[in-house]
């Protein structure tokens, strides 16, 4: 794999897909019609970490779900795009609400509706479990697949880069 520690230094914000990135992309099918999903608790709380360490973090999903809102919700994330068909368009709007340049942000998807992104950003990055072309645009695939880690995975290794991963905010939630 390539050495992606010069390029993990300069990352300022995270986006991340959810189903089959915080999630896995099995899932089970509440009677009333909603898939119910299971999180890696790791990655929660890697993600609440990254932004007390001052990280801008969104998420940028197709699914509609109020759990899946509640929970990045909890986590302290401001920025959570559901229902988006469109995601180049969230995606835009993201920048801009921040000024920010997608050299400094990583991304992590999984499947098609991530490609275009993908393309776009300064560091892609996937689950293990990623579709073929997610994994041939992506800088670095993580060894977890989605749900079971890959999340933590990348926020870990960036946040012991920039020196921000074991200090008095590592200890509490």
């Amino acid at each position: 794999m390539v050495n992606i520690k010069g390029e993990l230094i300069k990352i300022k914000a995270f986006v991340f897909d959810v189903d089959g990135v915080f999630s896995s992309t099995k899932v089970i099918l509440h009677p009333m019609g909603e898939p119910m999903r299971t999180m890696n608790i790791r990655d929660g709380y890697a993600v609440q970490l990254a932004i007390k360490k001052g990280f801008n973090i969104a998420i940028i999903t197709g699914a509609k779900s109020n759990a899946v809102k509640k929970r990045f919700t909890y986590l302290g994330v401001k920025d959570i795009y559901m229902n988006s068909r469109n995601k180049i368009e969230s995606f835009t709007h993201y920048i801009h609400k921040y000024s920010l340049n997608p050299d400094d942000i990583l991304y992590m998807g999984d499947d098609m509706p991530d490609y275009e992104i993908m393309k776009m950003v300064g560091f892609p990055a996937c689950p293990a479990d990623a579709a073929e072309e997610i994994k041939s645009i992506s800088r670095y695939i993580s060894s977890k697949i989605g749900g079971e880690g890959c999340v933590r995975d990348i926020i870990e290794q960036t946040l012991k880069l920039q020196g921000k991963w074991m200090d008095n905010d590592a200890f509490t939630w």
